[in-house]
C-alpha cells in the first residue's frame, strides 16, 4: 500500500468543499487548516484566468517531519500515510520547520502539531478521505499508487503530473495534473508566514485577501477581509514592488499575476531560540575553554577561575534548559524526550548531550568547589580525566544545533555546511569571554587571562569571517536560502546584522580589547554577547519568513 493524491487542476472549480469537509470531518479549529485552495489569477483584462490549487500535506515517501520529531509523535505508517499522535507531541514545532510545504500547524485547542492525515480513520475502514468524497467535479483522486488497477495509478500512468518542490528530495505523493508553475512556487509571492497577504503590518492568524503583486503601480495600502488590518502589498521574487516582473518577454503591464487566496502558518520559533543559542554557547564554551586548558597545558590551572567560570557556565546551561522547555507548546511533556526518544532526531540527541554535559561538568565543578572549601583534594589525574570527558560533551552540546537545523529542511539557509564550525567558534569565543569578564572582578592566573583574551579576540575575528563570508556572502544553492540571506544582509534584518552583529558584536569588542584595560575588556564581552544574539535572531527569523506555501 502506498497512498497518495492526484489533484486535477483542469477540473477544480475552487469551491472549497474539500477544505470545509476536512474541517468538519477532523474537527479542525478555526484559524488553521489541513487542506486549503490556493487561488491565483493570471493574465491581463479581459483575458484573465483563475487557477486553483488544493494544498495540503504531501505524505512524502521521505518525510523530514518524521526524522526530526523527538518523540515519534510524527510517524509514517506502513501504507505510506504520514500520521501524527497528539498524545505524544510535546509541541516543539520542529516538524513545522522540517516541512518544506508549510503543511503542519499547532492546534490552538490541544497545543500539539497537526496536519492532513489522509483521513486515516476512514481509510482504516475502507473509506476514502472526506475531501475526495465531497469534491463535486472529482478533481481529487485518492488511492493506492502501488496498485496498478487503481484509478490513481491509471491517471498517473496516462497523464503528465508534477509535484511541489521536487528538489527537496522528499518524494511528495500529492501529484498535480496541469500544475501551474506560478501557483506551485510559493516564492512567486512575497507573502509572510504570519499572515495570508501582509508584509508591513501582520494580519491576525490566517485571514486572506486579494493581493496584486505584479501590477504596474507602486505598492499601496489595502485591508484584510476579516480583520481590517492595514497591510502593504509586497513585491515578487524578492524584487521591490515597483520593479517590473517579466513573463515570457512581457512586462507586468502585459501579464499580471495576482494571489487571491492562500493559507500561511505562523512563524514557529521566536526569540527563545536565538537566546538559547547564546546561553548554550556561554555554558558549553566556559567548560570547553577550561578542559582544553587542562589537556593542552596552555595555562596553569586556576581553581578560583574554574569555580567562578564554571558557575557562570552552569547557570547558562540552566537558562538554556529553561528556554528550551519554555518554548514548548506542551512544556509539561518535556520528559517525553527522555522516555520516548526518537533517535534519528537531533532534538532528542541534543537533549541527551545537554544532560550528559551538564552532569559531568557539574560534578567537575562540584569537586573543584569542594577543594576550594577544603572539603577534599582533587588529584591532577582526576582533573585531567574530567577534562577529557567534559571536552567532547561540551563540543557536542555546542554543535548539535547545527545538525538539528540541518534536519529543518523547510529552511534552506539553515543547511549551511559552515554552521557546525560557526557554533564551535562561538562557543570558544564566549567561553573565553567568561574569563575575560571575570578578570576585573577577581584575581585570576595571569597566564589564563592572557590566553582567554587572545582566544576571545581570535574567536571574534574568525567568527566575523565565518558569518559574513562563509554563511551569507557565498552563493546559495537554492532561491529560498538566497532570499533569506538577502533579508539578513540587505533586507528587513540588515540593521540588526550590520549594526548589531557586525559592529556591536565584533568590531566594537575588538576595539575595546586593544587598550588592554580590564574594565573595557569586560564591556567587550557583554557587547559580544549582544552581537551574538543579534546575529542568531536574524539567522533564526529570516528563513522562517520565506513562504513555503
Amino acid at each position: 500500500m502506498n497512498y497518495g493524491f492526484v489533484i486535477d487542476n483542469r477540473r477544480c472549480i475552487g469551491c472549497h468543499a474539500c477544505s470545509t469537509a476536512c474541517k468538519s470531518e477532523n474537527e479542525v479549529p478555526l484559524g488553521v487548516a489541513r487542506t486549503w485552495v490556493k487561488t491565483v489569477e493570471v493574465g491581463a483584462y479581459p483575458d484573465v484566468h483563475r487557477r486553483f490549487q488544493v494544498t495540503r500535506c504531501n505524505h512524502c515517501a521521505n518525510p523530514p517531519c518524521v526524522r526530526i520529531c523527538p518523540t515519534t509523535a510524527m510517524y509514517q505508517r506502513d501504507d505510506g500515510i504520514v500520521e501524527f499522535d497528539k498524545e505524544s507531541c510535546i509541541g516543539c514545532k520542529s516538524c513545522m520547520q522540517a516541512c518544506p510545504y508549510d503543511a503542519i500547524y499547532i492546534d490552538p485547542d490541544t497545543h500539539t502539531a497537526a496536519k492532513c492525515h489522509y483521513c486515516s480513520h476512514r481509510v482504516d475502514i475502507g473509506l476514502e478521505p472526506a475531501c475526495a468524497v465531497v469534491c463535486p467535479v472529482h478533481a481529487i483522486i485518492a488511492g493506492d499508487l502501488d496498485d496498478p488497477d487503481s484509478e490513481i495509478s491509471s491517471v498517473v500512468a496516462s497523464t503528465q503530473t508534477t509535484v511541489r518542490k521536487p528538489e527537496q528530495g522528499t518524494a511528495p505523493k500529492v501529484l498535480y495534473v496541469d500544475g501551474n508553475d506560478i501557483a506551485l512556487h510559493p516564492t512567486m509571492f512575497a507573502t509572510p508566514p504570519t499572515s495570508m497577504a501582509a508584509t508591513d503590518v501582520v494580519a491576525p492568524h490566517h485571514a486572506t485577501v486579494a493581493m496584486a503583486t505584479t501590477a504596474a503601480h507602486p505598492p499601496q495600502l489595502t485591508r484584510t477581509a476579516r480583520s481590517g488590518a492595514t497591510i502593504r502589498r509586497p513585491g515578487t521574487q524578492g524584487l521591490p514592488a515597483d520593479k517590473p516582473l517579466r513573463f515570457g518577454g512581457g512586462t507586468r503591464a502585459d501579464h499580471m499575476v495576482q494571489l487571491s487566496y492562500n493559507q500561511q502558518h505562523e512563524v514557529p520559533w521566536h526569540w527563545p531560540v536565538p537566546a538559547y543559542l547564546v546561553t548554550k554557547a556561554i555554558g558549553a564554551g566556559a567548560f570547553l575553554f577550561l578542559a582544553l586548558g587542562v589537556i593542552l597545558g596552555v595555562f596553569s590551572f586556576d581553581r578560583s577561575a574554574a569555580v567562578a567560570g564554571g558557575a557562570v557556565g552552569l547557570v547558562a546551561i540552566l537558562l538554556t534548559t529553561a528556554l528550551l522547555v519554555g518554548d514548548l507548546e506542551r512544556p509539561k511533556r518535556f520528559l517525553y524526550i527522555l522516555v520516548y526518544p526518537q533517535w534519528r532526531s537531533w532534538l532528542a540527541r541534543g537533549a541527551f548531550l545537554l544532560i550528559g554535559f551538564s552532569t559531568v561538568a557539574g560534578l567537575w565543578w562540584a569537586a573543584e568547589s569542594a577543594q576550594a572549601l577544603g572539603w577534599l583534594t582533587v588529584p591532577h589525574a582526576l582533573r585531567a580525566a574530567a577534562a577529557w570527558v567534559t571536552m567532547p560533551l561540551a563540543l557536542g552540546a555546542a554543535v548539535y544545533t547545527a545538525f538539528l537545523f540541518a534536519q529543518a529542511e523547510g529552511r534552506d539557509l539553515w543547511q549551511s555546511p559552515q554552521f557546525p564550525m560557526h557554533l564551535v567558534v562561538q562557543a570558544l569565543t564566549m567561553g573565553a569571554a567568561v574569563f575575560v569578564a571575570l578578570s576585573p572582578l577577581m584575581t585570576l592566573n595571569p597566564g589564563l587571562v592572557i590566553v582567554a583574551r587572545y582566544t576571545f579576540a581570535t574567536g571574534l575575528i574568525v567568527d566575523l569571517f565565518v558569518t559574513v563570508v562563509g554563511e551569507l556572502a557565498i552563493p546559495h544553492a537554492s532561491e529560498v536560502a538566497a532570499r533569506a540571506a538577502h533579508e539578513i544582509t540587505r533586507g528587513r534584518y540588515r540593521g540588526l546584522f550590520w549594526g548589531g552583529a557586525v559592529i556591536i558584536g565584533h568590531i566594537a569588542p575588538l576595539a575595546l580589547l586593544w587598550p588592554d584595560v580590564a574594565g573595557l575588556s569586560a564591556v567587550a564581552t557583554v557587547l559580544a554577547a549582544i552581537g551574538l544574539y543579534c546575529f542568531e535572531y536574524a539567522f533564526v527569523m529570516a528563513p522562517q519568513e520565506v513562504p513555503n506555501s
